[in-house]
């Protein structure tokens, strides 16, 4: 059997995180389960992360950072498409895995409810993750405010399209261009 490091152990309880909470969300989500899924015991877990807030933290971040590094992939490869439509198709392809896209949808919920019961900071580190990904296609699409704000709010509607189960060719997607923008129809 091969050992892990505790780095690489700790990358897979990140990844198991991931897929309990996408599921369960923060609340529904025990740490006892999570341990559980990567064959790890509870206290061990609990060396690696103080408690389940810095885990579901960790986890968030993780997820959030998938959406800049697959834009930064698909701008590489990207000959005869715009930076948008190369976005638009790689952000439709990361979604395409049900777990990071529940994942985002829960650390909303999350962080939602964590300042309605009047901890701002637990939504401090997301909300600077969320922020680098405006950043960088603000960056990309040469400091079009509106750009980034028509492209992100597609990419919101994508979020909601997906999760409710909706097939691209369906007709809510009609309005939905590569280029983040809405249709003229």
């Amino acid at each position: 059997m091969v050992r892990m490091s505790a780095a690489e152990r700790r990358e897979s309880v990140i990844r198991a995180a991931i897929g309990e909470f996408s599921r369960g969300g923060y609340e529904g989500t025990s740490t006892e389960a999570i341990a559980r899924r990567v064959g790890v015991s509870q206290p061990y877990l609990f060396r690696l992360f103080k408690n389940k807030r810095e885990l579901f933290l960790a986890a968030a971040v993780r997820c959030l950072e998938e959406t800049p590094r697959a834009f930064a992939d698909a701008l590489d490869r990207r000959p005869g498409s715009s930076p948008l439509e190369a976005m638009a198709a790689a952000y439709v392809r990361l979604i395409e895995d049900r777990e990071l896209l529940l994942m985002q949808m829960q650390v909303y919920v999350a962080v939602a409810s964590a300042e309605a019961a009047g901890d701002r900071e637990f939504g401090d580190e997301i909300r600077a993750a969320w922020l680098d990904i405006w950043d960088r296609v603000h960056l990309v699409l040469g400091a079009d405010a509106e750009a980034v704000t028509r492209f992100m709010g597609a990419g919101a509607l994508i979020n909601t399209l997906v999760a409710l189960g909706f097939p691209q060719g369906h007709r809510v997607w009609s309005g939905l261009e590569p280029d983040g923008g809405e249709s003229a129809s």
